[in-house]
C-alpha cells in the first residue's frame, strides 16, 4: 500500500498550518491498527489537509492514496475515508462563483476543479463499496455515489437494487437520502425519484424508512407530498415510539416470493412499473443553470427486472455505528464530536429521527402552518428526545419565517418545568431569542427563574460571567419579575457582561437598580480592566437615563486608562448624552473635549454637549468638521448628530445632499435621514432610502424608523408599496442560510411594527 508515497515532494507543498511534509504520516495513520492513531490521523486530514473544506496541492496529492485505503478491506474505519473523499471531490463551483473569482482565488478554484475531476474519475469504486461487509463503509458509499458519480441513472438503479437487501436501518436511510441528492443535482430525474419516494413513503416496511422518503420528497419534489403530511408524520413518530427495539437497527428485507419490488414496497396489482433508463432515447435535456448537467447515460438493465434476492441470514448483523470500527476517547476534534454525539443520543431508540425531521422541515420551507403543527405535535410527545428535537427546530423556524407562534411558544414554555436539564435549557435558549414573541411563556419563565436562582448567572473559565438564558428571556419581555435576578447579579464580585442590556430591555421597571449601578460604577478601579468592569454598568445607567450618576460617569471619563480608554470614554459620553439636561454638571468637561474637531471623541462629546446644554453654536462647527473626516464611521456619526439638531443645522443640508451619492450605503442612509431632519424635505430622502432598502435588507429597520417618523405616507406612493410588500412577506428580512444573529427575530419584529406604524401615519416622535 502507498506505493510511491515517498516519491512525492510533500515538503514543497503546504497545508493550512505550513509545510505538508507530515501528510505521509497522516495517510499511514489512517491505515493504523490503533484506533486512536486512526482518529488522530483523520482529525489531521480535516484540520490541515482539507481545512474548512479547502483544497491544497497536498490535498490533490492525497487522493490516489485515499482511494487505496477505501478499497483495502484490511483497513478499518474506511467509512470515514469515503466521507473525506466525498468532501474533497464534492465541491460545486457554479457559474456565479466563477464570475466572482478574483486573481488571488484562481489557484484555489483550479484546485477545487482538479479535486472534483480526480475523485469523480475514481468514483466507480463506490459501486463495489455499497455492498461492503463493513456497515460503516456501506453507510458512506451511497452519498459518495450520489455526489460524485457521473451517471446518475446508474446510481439510482443501484440504490433501488440495494435497498431491499440492506440489513441495517441506518444504511437504508442513507440509500434514500442519496436518491434525494441525485434528484437535487440532476433535476431532470426529480420526477422519477419523486415517484419512487412517494411509493416508499406510503408502503415501505418501516416507519423510519417512510419518514426518510417523506423528508427527501420534501426536498426534491415537494409537490409530491401528501396533502395530510402533518398527521402522516405524526403517525410515523408514534409508530417509532411504540416500535420494539430492533437488533442493530436491522429491518427485515424483501426476499424470494414476497412480491416486493426494489425498495421494500409491497407489490400491488395497480402499481405502475417504475421505468428504467431508456437505452434508445436521446439523453435527457440539460438541467437548469443552477444544477449539474446530466451526461449521456450508459445502457443498463431496467430496474424493474431485478432478480429475486436470497433472504438475509436472520442472525443478528452489525449496525452501521458498530461497523465504524473501535471508537476510543481521543482529544481530537473528531473524537470530541463523536463523544458529544454519543452523549446526545444515549437512550434514543432512533437517533437518526431528528436528522430526518430537520430535512423534512427544510423541504417544507415556507409552509409555516404545517411546520408549526408538526412541532406542536412533537412538543406534546411523551418522548423527551422528540421534544428536545422539536425545541431546537423551533428556533430555526421562527428565526427564518414570520407566523402565528403563540401556541408553539406556550408549549416551549411548558418544557421549562421538565426535570430533564437538556430540555429545559434548550427551551430557555429558544425563548431568549424571541423577545416580545416569548410573551405566552412569561409565567413559565418566571416560575423557572424563581425555582433556579443558581442559574441566574453563568460563569466560564475563559471570559466574564453572563446572565442565564431564563433571566435574559424574561428581561427581554420587559417583565419586572426579572429585576430581583438582575439585582443579585449586580451584587456579585464580577458583574455579568450583559446586565446593562437586560436593564435596557426592562426600561422603567428596572429603575430601582439605578442606585446599585451607580454604587458599583463608583467602585470600579480605573486600571487596564476598567472597560470590562465599567461598560455593563454604564450601559445600564444609559438605558435608565440616570442623570444622578453624572459624578460617577465623569470620574470614569476623566480617568479612563490607556488600554481600551477610547471605548470606555465613548461609553461614558453616551451615558452623559442620554442623561440630557440632568448632566449639566458635565458641560465644562464636554466643552473642553469638543475643542479637537474632526475626531471621533469630539463628535461624541458634541452629541453629549448638545443633549446637556442645547448649545447648537458650540457643537455645529465640530459636527461639520466631523462630516469631512477621512473615516466613514466618523462621518456617519457626525451625520446622525447633525440630524439630532434638526432645523438648527439647516446650513449643512447641501453637504448632506452631496453624500447621497457616496459609495458607502450606510453613510448614504444616515445622510438622507439627517437631510430630512434638518430640512424637512422628504422627496430626496425617501428616494435615497427606498433605493437603499432594495440594495441591502439590513438597512430596512433604520429606513422604516425614518418613514414612521415622517408622518402619513402618501397613498399610492412607492413607499407604501415597499412597506406593504414587506408586511405580506413570510420570510424574515434578515434570515440567513447557514447563520443567524441573536437579535434577528427582535429586529424583524421591530421592522414589521415600524412598517405598520408608517402606514398608519403615526407621526414624528412616536417611534418605539
Amino acid at each position: 500500500m502507498f506505493s510511491g508515497i515517498d516519491e512525492v515532494d510533500w515538503a514543497s507543498m503546504e497545508h493550512a498550518y505550513g509545510p505538508a511534509d507530515d501528510v505521509p504520516e497522516l495517510l499511514r495513520g489512517l491505515a493504523s491498527d490503533d484506533p486512536a492513531e486512526r482518529e488522530a490521523a483523520l482529525d489531521g486530514m480535516y484540520g490541515a489537509v482539507h481545512h474548512q473544506g479547502d483544497v491544497y496541492a497536498c490535498t490533490l496529492a492525497c487522493i490516489p492514496f485515499l482511494f487505496e485505503l477505501v478499497v483495502n478491506p484490511g483497513v478499518q474505519d474506511r467509512g470515514g475515508v469515503v466521507e473525506l473523499l466525498t468532501s474533497i471531490g464534492g465541491f460545486d463551483l457554479d457559474e456565479d462563483d466563477e464570475a466572482e473569482i478574483d486573481e488571488d482565488e484562481i489557484e484555489g478554484a483550479a484546485n477545487y476543479a482538479m479535486a472534483a475531476a480526480a475523485v469523480t474519475a475514481g468514483a466507480g469504486v463506490f459501486f463495489e463499496l455499497i455492498a461492503d461487509e463493513d456497515p460503516g463503509v456501506r453507510l458512506a458509499a451511497p452519498l459518495a455515489l450520489a455526489t460524485l458519480h457521473r451517471h446518475p441513472v446508474r446510481v439510482l438503479a443501484l440504490l433501488r437494487e440495494r435497498l431491499p437487501v440492506e440489513p441495517d436501518e441506518e444504511v437504508r436511510l442513507a440509500l434514500v437520502e442519496a436518491a434525494g441528492r441525485v434528484a437535487l443535482r440532476h433535476r431532470p430525474l426529480a420526477e422519477r425519484v419523486g415517484k419512487w419516494l412517494g411509493l416508499l413513503a406510503s408502503r415501505a416496511d418501516s416507519p423510519g424508512l417512510r419518514l426518510a422518503a417523506l423528508a427527501q420528497l420534501a426536498r426534491c419534489s415537494p409537490d409530491g407530498l401528501p396533502g395530510d403530511v402533518v398527521p402522516v408524520v405524526s403517525g410515523l413518530l408514534r409508530e417509532m415510539r411504540s416500535a420494539p427495539e430492533e437488533s442493530g437497527g436491522r429491518m427485515e428485507p424483501a426476499g424470494p416470493g414476497t412480491g416486493a419490488p426494489p425498495g421494500g414496497i409491497p407489490a400491488r396489482e395497480d402499481d405502475e412499473p417504475e421505468p428504467g433508463p431508456d437505452t434508445t432515447a436521446p439523453p435527457p435535456a440539460p438541467a437548469s443553470a443552477d444544477s449539474e448537467p446530466v451526461e449521456p447515460i450508459e445502457p443498463v438493465e431496467p430496474v424493474q427486472a431485478v432478480e429475486p434476492v436470497p433472504a438475509v441470514d436472520p442472525e443478528p448483523v452489525a449496525s452501521a455505528e458498530a461497523g465504524r470500527g473501535e471508537h476510543v476517547a481521543t482529544p481530537t476534534l473528531v473524537g470530541q464530536l463523536r463523544s458529544l454525539y454519543a452523549q446526545e443520543n444515549a437512550g434514543r431508540g432512533a437517533p437518526w429521527a431528528a436528522d430526518l425531521l430537520r430535512t423534512l422541515h427544510v423541504g417544507l420551507d415556507d409552509r409555516v402552518g404545517d411546520r408549526t403543527a408538526l412541532l406542536a405535535d412533537q412538543l406534546r410527545s411523551p418522548d423527551r428526545h422528540q421534544r428536545i428535537d422539536a425545541v431546537r427546530m423551533i428556533g430555526g423556524l421562527i428565526r427564518a419565517w414570520r407566523g402565528p407562534y403563540e401556541e408553539l411558544v406556550a408549549l416551549v414554555g411548558e418544557q421549562l418545568a421538565d426535570p430533564e436539564p437538556r430540555l429545559a435549557e434548550a427551551a430557555s435558549h429558544v425563548l431568549e431569542e424571541l423577545f416580545g414573541l416569548a410573551a405566552p411563556a412569561a409565567d413559565a419563565l418566571a416560575a423557572r427563574l424563581a425555582a433556579d436562582p443558581g442559574g441566574w448567572v453563568k460563569t466560564w473559565a475563559g471570559g466574564p460571567p453572563g446572565l442565564g438564558s431564563t433571566v435574559k428571556a424574561l428581561a427581554r419581555l420587559g417583565d419586572a419579575r426579572a429585576v430581583p435576578a438582575l439585582a443579585a447579579a449586580l451584587e456579585r464580585e464580577q458583574v455579568a457582561h450583559d446586565v446593562g442590556f437586560a436593564v435596557g430591555c426592562l426600561g422603567a421597571a428596572a429603575r430601582p437598580l439605578a442606585g446599585v449601578l451607580r454604587r458599583r460604577l463608583a467602585d470600579v478601579e480605573l486600571d487596564e480592566n476598567a472597560y470590562d468592569r465599567a461598560s455593563p454598568l454604564l450601559a445600564g445607567l444609559t438605558a435608565l437615563r440616570a442623570g444622578e450618576a453624572t459624578p460617577e460617569v465623569l470620574r470614569v471619563l476623566r480617568g479612563a486608562p490607556e488600554y481600551r480608554g477610547a471605548w470606555l470614554r465613548t461609553a461614558a459620553l453616551r451615558a452623559l448624552g442620554a442623561f440630557g439636561p440632568a448632566a449639566r454638571e458635565a458641560v465644562p468637561e464636554l466643552r473642553a473635549l469638543v475643542r479637537r474637531p474632526g475626531t471621533a471623541s469630539a463628535t461624541e462629546a458634541a452629541e453629549a454637549l448638545w443633549a446637556a446644554s442645547g448649545d447648537a453654536d458650540a457643537v455645529l462647527p465640530v459636527l461639520i468638521e466631523g462630516l469631512e473626516s477621512d473615516q466613514v464611521h466618523d462621518r456617519r456619526s457626525a451625520a446622525v448628530a447633525l440630524g439630532a439638531l434638526g432645523p438648527r443645522a439647516a446650513v449643512v443640508a447641501p453637504r448632506l445632499r452631496g453624500l447621497l451619492a457616496h459609495d458607502e450605503l450606510w453613510l448614504r442612509v444616515d445622510a438622507a435621514i439627517a437631510l430630512w431632519e434638518v430640512s424637512g424635505r422628504t422627496r430626496e430622502t425617501v428616494a435615497a432610502l427606498l433605493t437603499a432598502w432594495e440594495q441591502n435588507r439590513h438597512v430596512r429597520v433604520r429606513v422604516a424608523e425614518c418613514l414612521a417618523r415622517m408622518g402619513p405616507v402618501p397613498e399610492g406612493s412607492a413607499a407604501v408599496h415597499v412597506l406593504r410588500s414587506e408586511l405580506v412577506s413570510v420570510r424574515r428580512h434578515n434570515a440567513m442560510d447557514g447563520g443567524y444573529g441573536s437579535h434577528d427575530i427582535h429586529e424583524d419584529e421591530k421592522l414589521l411594527a415600524l412598517c405598520r406604524q408608517a402606514l398608519r401615519g403615526a407621526g414624528k416622535g412616536s417611534t418605539p
